[in-house]
């Protein structure tokens, strides 16, 4: 197979796929209604009807499922595909102010990639982009999976030892920021590559570590890499995700799990078979390999496209048409989209004329802003949005801190089998590391199809599910298991069946919330609600193994009851916020 090496150089152009351009008095016939089967010859609407469009709907009152302004973009009757057609349909919806050029030309990209549909490359890059999610548990549960072991080589206690964990977060928190940043500056492509490499490389380097000191330094160092990786690969997914299919931004996180399994498997093999000194440190450098040969296959095996939003944002609008006619190239669809009728659209009374490039200064001021008062004074600007607001804040801030304290520690638990949480008297069961890591496999295992039931349940038309009952649900089930691990777990038989019922419903959770959180915030300040919630996330998950390392006893169940509490008070969040965005319109 040749290698190519994206990143290097070279511009993309519309003569490097000859073929997928098809005239605009065509498209109806390789749109998403004629995929669909919807009636393409429709005649065209009349001008009160337009003028109907171009009214705002009041802000109250929730649309009914597929009522939203996306719904037209998706489904355009043959006579709509003319440049005043298009210029009606990027038009729709709510808006304060003016439309302005570059928002304009982004819904038509939108449409493009819509009518091209999901193809070879949206699901080459959904494999690729899981790579992000996998690495991220991969190396969350490989840090909590080395506690025992590093006790045992260097002297320190089982409380002290969480503090590994904290260095870890530490890193997450830094390159969350920074490549969240930096994606919108140096390009996604870079970013998705370098995260994966970074990841790979200090991983390797901590299984030669010295000290206990050394371990958490470089813990924290891969935490960098690895903390990029769920908003840089989320971000370009979406950016090339037809709206049709916005259903797979739930189901990407079934690759975590994934990365919790295979971790799991290699712990149960190294750390088990090897001596205390050697085993942890054959399983880091064996996910740290494991990374480096999926930035291999990102960076030499796969052709990646810029995102074409990034490519407008900086001036390069040939780029971005270029990488729209590449993406129906490698999906074997045709396209429409050119450069001229991007200019013809936007160009018209009515859009508001900004500079063809996002200055990089204006990018850093954006993205610093999104935590300012005045940037997020819109998620406040009435009650029904302000309360939804504060209430996912608050279920990200709870579970952030929740998770970490039943799972970072979750090997520590299992390898008392019970005993922490007996009475006095009571047998106490000791499960060797063979069985301890055993069941950690387990219950990787039964947590993955947790992502895929997700997947089905948030667009389930029942009252009980959906988005917001999904979430509700399953975030309940979590809570009341882990108040069971602690009061009934006293068998290592026990603890394993709590905990399985716990990662199969933490991780539809987890799948729901990824999804749920940026549907709920309006577009303009949707960066600023889902930026807040992430960073919410990770200081509190920083916090977690403090907690954890200096509770009072043995730090065995008052960490599992703050848990519980905590993903219990989430619970409470979700059911109270006022808005359900099946139906509506997606990211």
């Amino acid at each position: 197979m040749r290698l190519r090496f994206p990143g290097t150089g070279r511009q993309e152009s519309v003569h490097d796929y000859v073929g997928v351009l098809v005239p605009l008095d065509e498209a109806h016939l390789h749109s998403h209604s004629a995929r669909s089967g919807r009636s393409e010859f429709e005649e065209a609407r009349t001008s009160s009807d337009d003028a109907d469009d171009d009214i705002d709907e009041p802000e109250s009152g929730p649309p009914k499922d597929g009522d939203n302004e996306d719904t037209g973009m998706l489904q355009m009757s043959a006579a709509e595909y003319t440049i005043e057609g298009l210029r009606r349909e990027v038009r729709k919806g709510q808006r304060r102010g003016q439309w302005t050029e570059y928002e304009l030309k982004s819904k038509l990209i939108n449409k493009a990639i819509q009518d091209i549909g999901m193809g070879r490359y949206n699901w080459q890059l959904f494999v690729l982009c899981g790579f992000g999610w996998f690495a991220d548990n991969l190396w969350m549960q490989g840090v909590s999976l080395t506690l025992p072991s590093l006790s045992g080589e260097f002297g320190v206690s089982e409380k002290q030892v969480r503090y590994t964990t904290s260095s870890l977060f530490a890193g997450l928190c830094v390159g969350s920021f920074t490549w969240g940043l930096g994606s919108d500056i140096i390009g996604r492509r870079i970013a998705f590559n370098v995260t994966l490499l970074i990841t790979s490389i200090f991983g390797i380097w901590t299984a030669y570590a010295s000290s206990w000191v050394g371990v958490c330094i470089l813990f924290a160092c891969l935490g960098t890499g690895v903390g990029g990786n769920l908003p840089v690969d989320g971000a370009l997914f979406l950016e090339i995700l037809p709206d049709s299919s916005s259903a797979l931004l739930t189901l990407l996180s079934v690759w975590w799990p994934v990365g919790q399994l295979v971790s799991s498997i290699f712990a149960w093999y190294f750390i088990t078979n090897w001596p205390v000194e050697e085993g942890w440190r054959n399983f880091i450098m064996t996910i740290g390999v494991i990374t480096f040969v999926m930035f291999l296959i990102r960076f030499g095996l796969f052709h990646l496209f810029e995102s074409p939003k990034y490519l407008l944002s900086q001036g390069r609008q040939s780029e971005a048409v270029a990488v729209v006619h590449g993406i129906a190239y490698r999906n074997g669809k045709k396209t429409w989209l050119t450069e001229e009728i991007l200019d013809a659209v936007a160009d018209v009374e009515g859009a508001e004329r900004i500079h063809a490039r996002v200055p990089t200064s204006n990018i850093i001021k954006q993205n610093l802003m999104s935590f300012s008062v005045g940037h997020i004074r819109p998620l406040f600007q009435n009650r029904k949005l302000g309360t939804a607001t504060l209430l996912m804040w608050f279920c990200w801030s709870t579970i952030g801190l929740g998770y970490p304290l039943f799972n970072a520690f979750l090997p520590q638990y299992l390898s008392h089998g019970g005993s922490g949480g007996a009475a006095e008297g009571a047998a106490v069961y000791d499960t060797t590391p063979s069985e301890t890591y055993r069941n950690y496999a387990i219950i990787s295992v039964v947590g993955v199809p947790g992502s895929l039931l997700a997947a089905y349940t948030v667009d389930h038309k029942s009252p009980l599910l959906g988005r917001k009952g999904t979430l509700a649900i399953s975030t309940l089930v979590s809570a009341v298991f882990l108040f069971f691990f602690v009061a009934l777990g006293t068998t290592p038989n026990a603890q394993l069946f709590f905990t399985c019922v716990e990662a199969f419903c933490q991780n539809i959770m987890y799948g729901v919330l990824y999804a749920f959180t940026p549907e709920i915030f309006p577009a303009p300040v949707r960066g600023a609600g889902t930026g807040v919630a992430s960073f919410l996330n990770r200081v509190t998950g920083l916090v977690a193994p403090v907690l954890a390392a200096n509770v009072p006893g043995d730090g065995t169940t008052a960490p599992i009851y703050m848990s519980a509490f905590l993903i219990l008070a989430a619970f409470v969040g979700m059911i109270l916020i006022p808005i359900e965005t099946r139906g509506r319109q997606r990211l």
